[in-house]
């Protein structure tokens, strides 16, 4: 097997967007392909975050809510994701975890149509989401309906009677990338509002909340966005949807004056009508920091360099390993920024992968798994990866009894 270990390719070479693996730490001899599951550690977070900890709580104490104005953290952080989600300032904030954020905007959403019962969601969606409709919908026991139809039959089922369609725009398990604009379209034709979830889509690849007209989003601060294990997520209300949008969880940091302490709950302007406790200020801090890497990016060079990783890998994989299906759609434009193939041991393949340095993931019941986040993946990166994919298939290397024991976490 060819030693890659050292190896610059010449799109790397050619590439600025190389330079940003520098603004993270990986470890030695690692081929890191799960930032849709969780991404690295940005370098210089933990000195930012020591100083929020050691000088602004450790000196200002509470006095740190005005002097470091951690109060409006959650905007703060908001705004900068709204950049790179095709959002104006004011319309996103961050806080919350993504489940939690679905419960609030699609209860917002379901009251904007009261006339309407159904929630329109596609096989492919994450099961959280479904989870949280069903709560919903148990929860608010006006005879709403949870319906999930195969993601092509989408469009067809908007009828008169959907009130959401609430579908996540990249497919964990695939990559299969919807349409966004034009299912947003058809949802407005047919009367509904469009609930998306950037959860794999938010810092891999250019989103136009405002230009596809979408009524709410919600997003992870802790994949393609580097914010930590647990990062706060965000939440997106388009404007003409801010006065009226009433979420369920009216907790203080909503009310229009939390300060005031009124016994009746007022909601506040804008998106921050959709924030409920205290702000989790270290962890926003963190993502706060591990945003700085984005500032200078542009999100339509960042796709060409994710488009460009996939598509080297996926050529290899099936020139090399004829023993893996393809499960992601092979044109690059409908998928995001990950290849998934199947394999019938995919557990245990994984794991030999890991052990050798290359860390992807695995999903149920028979897909491996690759992320390729362009700011720190190379082509080297790919071309390695597979030559130790394909090793560890000709060899069998994976059949080895250790590599079929279920962790808690694939």
């Amino acid at each position: 097997m060819q030693d890659r270990s050292d190896a610059v390719h010449p799109l790397d070479a050619a590439d600025p967007l190389s330079r940003k693996r520098a603004a993270f730490e990986l470890p030695a001899g690692v081929i890191y392909l799960d930032g849709n599951s969780l991404g690295p550690l940005p370098a210089h977070v933990p000195e930012r975050l020591a100083g929020v900890v050691r000088a602004q709580w450790g000196q200002s104490l509470i006095r740190a809510w005005n002097d470091h104005d951690w109060i409006d953290l959650p905007r703060r952080v908001g705004d900068r994701i709204a950049r790179l989600v095709g959002a104006a300032s004011g319309t996103v904030v961050a806080g919350d975890s993504t489940s939690v954020n679905l419960f609030k905007v699609l209860a917002a959403a379901l009251a904007l149509r009261p006339g309407r019962t159904v929630i329109l969601s596609d096989t492919g969606n994450f099961p959280t989401d479904l989870y949280m409709a069903q709560g919903l919908r148990d929860l608010l026991a006006r005879g709403h309906e949870l319906r999930v139809v195969a993601p092509e039959e989408v469009a067809g089922a908007l009828g008169p009677d959907v009130a959401v369609l609430m579908l996540t725009e990249v497919d964990y398990r695939t990559g299969r990338r919807h349409d966004m604009a034009a299912l947003t379209r058809a949802a407005h034709v047919a009367g509904a509002l469009a609930v998306w979830d950037l959860a794999h889509s938010a810092g891999a690849l250019p989103v136009d909340l405002a230009g596809a007209g979408a009524d709410f989003a919600v997003g992870c601060g802790y994949k393609y966005l580097n914010g930590g294990p647990g990062a706060p997520a965000f939440l997106y209300v388009a404007p003409r949807h801010q006065a009226e949008a009433v979420q369920p969880l009216a907790g203080w940091m909503g009310h229009e004056a939390p300060f005031a302490f009124d016994l009746d709950y007022r909601p506040a302007a804008g998106a921050d009508r959709m924030r409920v406790g205290t702000p989790p200020i270290l962890s926003l801090a963190a993502l706060d920091a591990a945003l700085d890497v984005f500032d200078d990016v542009d999100m339509a060079a960042l796709r060409a360099r994710s488009i460009s990783l996939c598509e080297l890998f996926r050529t290899e994989v099936e020139a090399r390993c004829p023993g893996l299906v393809l499960a992601s759609p092979r044109d690059p434009q409908a998928r995001g920024s990950q290849v998934s193939f199947r394999f019938a041991d995919g557990y245990a393949l994984m794991q030999a992968l890991i052990e050798r340095g290359v860390i992807g993931d695995f999903r149920a019941p028979d897909i491996v798994r690759f992320g390729f986040a362009p700011l720190y993946v190379s082509h080297a990166d790919v071309l390695a990866a597979v030559d130790i994919l394909a090793d560890i298939l000709d060899t069998r290397a994976w059949d080895a009894p250790r590599f079929k024991i279920r962790a808690k976490v694939t």
